[in-house]
């Protein structure tokens, strides 16, 4: 199959109708095997992490759980983009998107949520133009059905900014980079999150205007989240760092990388 076509023109009407009832039969534990998921990933082997979820996806269709087999591929999205393999990313996105059409779950907010990785596995793999109208249609239906302070935007707008940005529209990036720090910023435990969005908006300020004052503050309150008291020095926190860690190495703050390099390597058992 030849990935360099366009993965999913979006149409709306595809994904609209009622909602499938839930899968008969057996089911998976989903919760279950994304703990099991979780720690194969944060003990750094990503092969592992990968069979684990093509295992974990062939035994749900198998089992005829479609919901089980969708969770699948929305993770194996993320991991696809994790280790750049785009061919696969784009194959996953592809397979989820068809997934969601047949049960018609694009006016659902799990449905949504899916979406939401594929857009982003999209724009990951350079193909901003085909990500946004799938972002759009997320904020929609999240803006129907969630709370604004829903923690679940500021992962769309951050994702949106960054699709902006890979189509030159600097004012709509910063538009929604600080639509998720607004979001993210009445969270609990959102420091993470927040240090990479700070990050974002340093390199595109810099992108702007490499004299602009505000690249050395945003890289400054990047740190000084990533260095909150009691954050937890979890898997979570040490992918947080690698996405921040090329701003501050491109920007010089070479003590902060040399430092943040070795609390990766501790989280994970290097040191």
């Amino acid at each position: 199959m030849d990935y360099q076509e366009p993965i999913c023109p979006f149409d709306v009407s595809a994904y609209t109708g009622t909602p499938d009832a839930e899968p008969t039969g057996q089911h998976m534990d989903v919760p279950q095997r994304i703990r099991e998921l979780d720690a194969i990933i944060h003990a750094g082997k990503t092969e592992e992490a990968l069979a684990f979820l093509h295992r974990s996806r062939e035994e749900a269709a198998e089992m005829g759980d479609w919901r089980a087999e969708l969770s699948m591929l929305s993770e194996m999205m993320g991991q696809y983009r994790y280790v750049n393999r785009p061919q696969q990313g784009l194959q996953a996105v592809q397979e989820g998107m068809a997934l969601i059409r047949e049960h018609h779950l694009g006016q659902t907010v799990s449905g949504a949520t899916v979406m939401l990785n594929a857009a982003t596995t999209l724009k990951h793999f350079g193909r901003a133009a085909e990500a946004l109208p799938i972002f759009r249609h997320v904020s929609r239906i999240y803006a129907d059905n969630l709370d604004p302070t829903d923690y679940r935007f500021g992962g769309l707008y951050n994702n949106m900014a960054l699709a902006c940005v890979d189509l030159e529209d600097a004012q709509g990036a910063e538009q929604y980079f600080r639509m998720a720090l607004n979001v993210l910023a009445k969270g609990q435990h959102t420091e993470n999150d927040m240090a990479v969005t700070w990050c974002n908006l340093a390199e595109l300020y810099d992108r702007m205007d490499p004299l602009d004052e505000r690249v050395g503050e945003c890289v400054e309150r990047a740190w000084d989240l990533l260095n909150t008291p009691e954050l937890p020095q979890d898997g979570y926190h040490s992918i947080s760092i690698e996405k921040c860690l090329p701003c501050f190495d491109y920007f010089g703050y070479f003590y902060y990388v040399k430092e943040l390099r070795e609390r990766v390597a501790r989280i994970r058992g290097g040191a």
